[in-house]
């Protein structure tokens, strides 16, 4: 499975569009600088077709060293969650 990175986000909208390169990379960079600054500011990130983004609270919890065994605390904290809408996951489930 192959691994798409910033650059090839990069790319792919200066092929696409005809824009400059470095513009191309400023563009992925103010849509990821945006999706990251909301989901700080606690708010939720949706885009229509393909899913939402948002924090989740994770409460202190035991949890087990996988490879000791020996029971551990894992503490508070927040992670972020990608939830894809059901469009999103039929073309997925149709490839």
């Amino acid at each position: 499975m192959a691994t798409i990175t910033r650059s090839d986000f990069a790319n792919r909208l200066r092929e696409r569009f005809g824009l400059t390169t470095s513009d191309a990379y400023k563009l992925v960079d103010i849509v990821f600088d945006e999706i990251s600054e909301s989901l700080i500011n606690g708010e939720e990130v949706k885009f229509a077709g393909f899913g939402s983004f948002k924090i989740l609270t994770k409460a202190q919890r035991m949890g087990r060293n996988p490879k000791t065994g020996v029971p551990a605390v894992i503490s508070a904290r927040k992670v972020a969650s990608f939830r894809p809408s059901s469009e999103f996951r039929k073309r997925v489930a149709e490839k």
